[in-house]
């Protein structure tokens, strides 16, 4: 007996794109996870929406300047930081 073929599942992957897991998100923004402890890691996996649209915001402003930083750095001999 035939039918109506299936109806495709209407989220076909269990986290798309803009719904990461927290963990998720900040591992693939290079945040070193694998070096935290479980309770740091406990703290950013309740981050809020939000709060993790700021963090990786604030990353991501971080690492546009880092070689800029790292080359003064050098060339001061660390005297900036």
């Amino acid at each position: 007996m035939t039918g109506p073929p299936p109806h495709p599942s209407p989220h076909p992957h269990p986290h798309p794109p803009e719904q990461l897991p927290v963990e998720a998100a900040l591992y693939e923004a290079g945040f070193p996870l694998d070096l935290l402890t479980e309770e740091q890691r406990l703290v950013l996996s309740e981050l809020t929406p939000q709060e993790l649209t700021l963090l990786l915001d604030v990353k991501n402003r971080l690492d546009a300047v880092g070689p800029e930083v790292q080359a003064h750095g050098e060339i001061a001999g660390g005297a900036l930081f």
